[in-house]
């Protein structure tokens, strides 16, 4: 099923989508949600982000072709990492699909995005294993991890390289069911494709990531976890549309602008 979060005549809620028409619920899909009588058509209404997560995690690099191409750029040789590791990014940076990604006026030119495959979790979970962990997940988005690579190599805590006010579109539709084998990640700058991969292949996958972080960590319905990206993105400029596409989820749309021009 596909489900929206979106706002109509000055109220923002969830709604299932079916073709062009968005069915309005009271509560979170995930949760007691029952069905207000109210549908809206889909292009009538503001698409906000899918969800305003608890805790917001992001895999570390997860993707090997990602790996040697960032090594390749710094002139180091690529070291892969042994286990699964987590961070975390910032709700303040949050964006919808369609708003703009602001560049600060004083950022480096070295501006990139990062195509990820989002998972919504949709029961609270700890100590689960990989045979398991999939009960947990709700459904999956799409999000663009912007980054701008100088600051992150010289903040060590990534708070301005990762976590700057709209370095993290997200959406615009969560899915509840998706072939992630299938599934291929495609990213496309001003309109020309500039990426391909398959989305799942992956060095540590959903389920791994999951119960890695369930013997220690507790997660809650809305969390969300950002798994990585592959291959390396060209240096983005002020008027630059990126488009992140994962088949069978939608599209993810964004223009760069530079604050102040």
């Amino acid at each position: 099923m596909r489900w929206i979060r979106f706002t109509a005549n000055n109220k923002t809620a969830y709604g299932s989508v079916a073709g062009d028409t968005v069915t309005e619920i009271a509560g979170e899909p995930w949760g007691d949600a029952t069905p207000t009588g109210a549908t809206h058509k889909l292009a009538a209404v503001k698409i906000e982000i899918p969800v305003i997560p608890r805790t917001f995690y992001a895999a570390g690099i997860n993707y090997a072709a990602h790996i040697r191409e960032m090594a390749h750029k710094r002139g180091v040789e690529p070291v892969f990492p042994e286990k699964a590791d987590i961070g975390y990014r910032a709700n303040n940076a949050l964006i919808a699909d369609g708003e703009d990604v602001v560049i600060p006026a004083d950022a480096p030119p070295k501006m990139n995005y990062e195509g990820e495959l989002v998972v919504i979790i949709g029961k609270k979970a700890k100590h689960l294993t990989e045979d398991n962990a999939f009960d947990c997940v709700f459904g999956y988005t799409i999000g663009n991890d912007v980054s701008e690579r100088t600051w992150q190599r010289g903040d060590r805590t990534f708070w301005r390289g990762k976590n700057t006010d709209t370095f993290k579109p997200m959406g615009p539709f969560i899915e509840t069911e998706v072939d992630l084998d299938a599934m291929e990640t495609v990213i496309r700058v001003n309109g020309k494709e500039d990426l391909r991969f398959k989305t799942n292949d992956m060095i540590f996958g959903i389920a791994h990531y999951i119960a890695a972080m369930t013997k220690y960590l507790t997660l809650y319905p809305g969390d969300v976890i950002w798994m990585g990206t592959d291959g390396t993105s060209p240096d983005l400029v002020h008027g630059d549309v990126v488009e992140v596409e994962l088949t069978g989820l939608g599209v993810l749309r964004n223009r760069f602008v530079r604050e102040g021009m």
